[in-house]
Parts: structure tokens; C-alpha cells; sequence
């Protein structure tokens, strides 16, 4: 399991979120990347350490926010070529896995979704130096 330091800031390069927020301070953010097979390494990085943080940050909290949860996420991936493959979040181990597919995709478009509380907002943007 990786440790984030608490007050560390950390730049995304792939991910760029989108922010939207109610009137309760409770917000959602949706990040789309697309890349080319060489730089999915660095988009799983990205994800792997956003996804960690969130888990160990707010550990046990994750669920849908009107069912009393502080933050929750939805992860998908689209990609160009003959067989799909998956990628999921190994919350025991803190890693993205990509699930198989066919070899040599042209192109992979990841969406993350988060949504949290003001608390998860405040932190989220601190922790990724979000707006």
C-alpha cells in the first residue's frame, strides 16, 4: 500500500478535472484522458494515486453520497480496437489493473468520476491542487 504524505501537493498530467458543486458544498468531479498505448502507464499511475489516496484518506467511507457516504467514484475505459479490456481498482493492493483485452490498442479513453462531501471537496482539491 502506498502512504501519501498529508500536506504534499501532487500536479495531474493526464487527468483534468471538471468540477461541479451544490449549494451543500457536495461536488463532483469528471476527468477524461485519452492516450496512445506507451502512455497508459502514466494514466494508470495517475489514477492508481488519485483512487489510493481517496481509499486511505477516507477509508470506510466510500458509498453513494445520498446513502450516507463521504465520497464514491465510477471508473470506465473506451478504446479503439477488435477487444475491449477493463480496468479496475484493486483497493487491498492500491493498483489499476487492466483486465485482457486485445494487444496493440491504437487508443484508450479513461472517465473518473468522483463525488464527495465538502470535507472530501476540501481535501481533494488541496491533496491534487484542484480548482
Amino acid at each position: 500500500m502506498r502512504v501519501f504524505p498529508d500536506r504534499d501537493t501532487m500536479a495531474l498530467r493526464y487527468l483534468d478535472f471538471d468540477h461541479s458543486e451544490d449549494d451543500a458544498g457536495m461536488g463532483t468531479w469528471d476527468a477524461m484522458a485519452s492516450v496512445t498505448p506507451e502512455h497508459l502507464p502514466a494514466l494508470l499511475a495517475e489514477l492508481e494515486q488519485v483512487l489510493s489516496w481517496a481509499h486511505q484518506e477516507f477509508a470506510g467511507r466510500r458509498r453513494p453520497l445520498d446513502e450516507g457516504g463521504d465520497w464514491d467514484y465510477d471508473l470506465q475505459t473506451l478504446h479503439e480496437g477488435a477487444a475491449p479490456h477493463q480496468l479496475r481498482y484493486d483497493e487491498a493492493s492500491g493498483r489499476v489493473t487492466v483486465e485482457p483485452g486485445a494487444p496493440a490498442q491504437t487508443r484508450h479513453t479513461v472517465t473518473l468520476t468522483l463525488c464527495g462531501t465538502a470535507a472530501f471537496a476540501a481535501a481533494l482539491r488541496a491533496r491534487f491542487s484542484l480548482q
